[in-house]
């Protein structure tokens, strides 16, 4: 008895002290059968034997048995839950594009980038010392030097064949490039250390700009490419109509701007914060800026600030190098402000797409900005000190600091809001001093006889030289440089929303003029004003730029005030010669429309389309006194030509119709 009480009390401590013993169930078994009662000397029952936390454990020893294998083999396991779900997405992808590749192309896309994250850091790690090894030899300074010349002799070739070849057919191109010679030389005049400038970083950003365009605007596939892109924003953008109605109802959405616009900015601040939060932003601002920082020669903290001003605001991208801001040279300071000035942020963004803007163009304008707003402000503000972050490791960005993504969704709605307000005060509050200068200045102009005197008709005479040294028709200049005065003088809301105004005239059919005055602007026109109103390049600007970098480093302050007037107008010619590189690159796209199939149907409304072909048809139609009208051109001799003429007749007003 004293033995199998021995035994016992051994089973016992082992189940309480939670040891694993593979002979405990036996043990257990010698010292009483399971369920069996024991009683004491006098009778009475003393249960099994076991208490009640033994028991538990003794229930609960196959889970936490199962729960210590799980554990063991999580990452066995998660290897095995991730390679089935890619194969399943495989199976689905490769079914969606088999079925309809057209349909899928945009999951084509999302997955191509998805997939070149790994890939590319695969290869970085296998190849990147070797590649490092066969780019030594090019560590000779002789080599280098000769490889340079070489190479600037060759670029310098190749624009001059280039811009003698390809302005032999559209000759105003020159004008723009006139333009661009005009901006620098204008800048280097007024740079603080003319002897100081690096020329490498300006023609190497300007050049980096003008690959760029040449890829969007005159290749198909980069044409095709931004194309798409803009659709796919517009169309994702269109999705903040499901919360707006929600909350503002079907009315006020669709005919108030207050409702339709600003809740963009809402919804886009919170999608570029879950992107953040996820590390997407920071791992494509810092390849962007490793690969300024290589080729211009620029600091690591301004280049990454400066591309950084292509997906956040001017306020928002200095924080990326908060820490290093104080310690930070005035012309790496410049090159910081001048890249806020010169770009806007991706959630304004969203709302100059819906006033119907060509979002292609805007997308463009934004990401041509970053290194031409580099190689400027090095022109305006050369580098006279040494720097702390010359390293070409560059700056390392943090992830966000929100512990989800429901979270980080929630934090960048609410950041927002105070976007949001601020862009609607400043609608109402500059719209109303617009209107109550032009009131002032008409008042004025009665006065000495001068009628319509207004802020928009000085500028239009004032900017109008400028305005067509961009590459502008002399008879778009007056409204061109209108826009352009009322967003460096008011607000790039204001000018785009009169731009979007002016689009939406000619597209709806409306004749190009009227009682002497013209209604709207070319398609080139169209173009190259898109990019000159890219960014934030304003008066006001000047205080909400002081204001946020004051609050980063506020030993900075006088050194912010001496620099900040030379970065706002280093900022304004980054958008100008932006513009007037577009003006070089722009060529009609897609073919003009079948006039002669056109009018051969029966069309009820008034498009560009319409006025476009009836214009033409006017031109090619003479009068004979009482005879029938003859027709020339396309329109010699088709059966339907008068039936046509009758038509626009019936749309537009011409000589031909009386």
């Amino acid at each position: 008895m004293e033995k199998a009480s021995g035994r016992q009390s051994i089973a016992l401590s082992t189940v309480e002290t939670g040891t694993e013993n593979p002979g405990l169930e036996l043990m257990e078994k010698e010292v009483e059968p399971e369920g069996s009662n024991r009683t004491d000397t006098q009778g009475h029952s003393l249960g099994d034997g076991l208490g009640p936390s033994t028991q538990q454990r003794r229930r609960q020893w196959p889970f936490s048995k199962a729960r210590s294998f799980c554990k063991t083999h999580a990452s066995l396991f998660k290897k095995i839950l991730l390679g089935l779900l890619c194969l399943a997405y495989a199976a689905y992808f490769l079914a969606a594009c088999i079925l309809n590749f057209q349909r899928a192309l945009a999951l084509f896309v999302i997955t191509c980038l998805v997939i070149f994250v790994p890939v590319y850091s695969f290869l970085k790690k296998l190849l990147g010392k070797k590649l490092t090894r066969c780019l030594k030899p090019f560590e000779n300074s002789r080599l280098r030097l000769w490889m340079k010349w070489v190479f600037a002799g060759v670029s310098l070739v190749g624009l001059i064949l280039w811009l003698a070849l390809d302005t032999a057919q559209r000759p105003e191109q020159l004008i723009s490039f006139a333009g661009i010679c005009m901006f620098i030389l204008i800048l280097f005049a007024c740079s603080k250390h003319h002897s100081a400038v690096s020329w490498r970083t300006v023609f190497w950003g300007l050049g980096l700009q003008f690959v760029f365009g040449i890829v969007v605007m005159r290749t198909d596939l980069g044409y095709s490419a931004f194309q798409w892109l803009g659709e796919q924003g517009q169309i994702f953008l269109n999705y903040t109509v499901a919360g707006s109605s929600f909350v503002f109802g079907d009315t006020l959405v669709k005919d108030v701007f207050a409702f339709q616009a600003l809740p963009i900015i809402i919804f886009f601040g919170c999608v570029m914060s879950i992107l953040y939060y996820l590390g997407l932003v920071q791992w494509v601002v810092q390849k962007v800026a490793w690969f300024l920082q290589v080729t211009m020669g620029t600091t690591a903290t301004e280049t990454l600030a400066v591309a950084g001003n292509i997906f956040v605001g001017m306020t928002e991208a200095p924080l990326l190098i908060r820490p290093y801001f104080g310690d930070m040279t005035l012309s790496e300071i410049h090159a910081v402000m001048t890249g806020g000035f010169a770009t806007i942020s991706g959630t304004v963004l969203g709302v100059f797409i819906s006033f119907g803007v060509d979002a292609s163009s805007l997308i463009s304008a934004s990401v041509m900005a970053a290194p031409c707003a580099l190689a400027l402000s090095k022109l305006a503000y050369p580098e006279v000190e040494e720097s702390k972050f010359k390293s070409k490791e560059g700056v390392k960005l943090p992830r966000g600091k929100e512990r989800n993504v429901l979270e980080a969704a929630s934090n960048g709605a609410t950041d927002a809001i105070g976007l949001a307000a601020n862009v609607a005060a400043n609608l109402v509050a500059f719209l109303a001093v617009l209107a109550f200068i032009n009131a002032a200045l008409s008042w004025l102009g009665e006065l000495v006889d001068i009628q319509g005197l207004t802020f928009q008709v000085i500028c239009s005479y004032l900017l109008r030289p400028m305005v067509f040294m961009m590459g502008v028709e002399w008879t778009d200049c007056p409204m061109v440089a209108e826009m352009v005065g009322i967003k460096f003088f008011i607000n790039e809301f204001v000018a785009y929303q009169q731009l979007s105004q002016y689009k939406n005239k000619r597209l709806s059919g409306v004749e190009e003029w009227t009682e002497g005055e013209k209604q709207w602007i070319s398609v080139r026109a169209e173009i190259i004003t898109t990019f000159s109103l890219c960014g934030f390049a304003n008066l006001s600007s000047i205080g909400i730029t002081l204001g946020g970098l004051t609050s980063i480093a506020p030993h900075r302050k006088s050194d912010l005030s001496k620099v900040v007037v030379r970065a706002l107008f280093t900022g304004a010619c980054v958008s100008l010669i932006s513009a007037s590189m577009a003006g070089i690159l722009y060529v009609p796209r897609g073919a003009e429309a079948d006039c002669v199939s056109f009018l051969n149907t029966s069309f009820t409304n008034r498009t560009y389309e319409t006025y476009m072909c009836c214009r033409g048809l006017f031109q090619s139609t003479s009068l004979n006194g009482t005879n029938p009208p003859s027709f020339s051109g396309l329109w010699e001799d088709k059966e339907f030509s008068a039936m046509a003429l009758t038509n626009c007749c019936g749309f537009y007003n011409n000589t031909v119709c009386a």
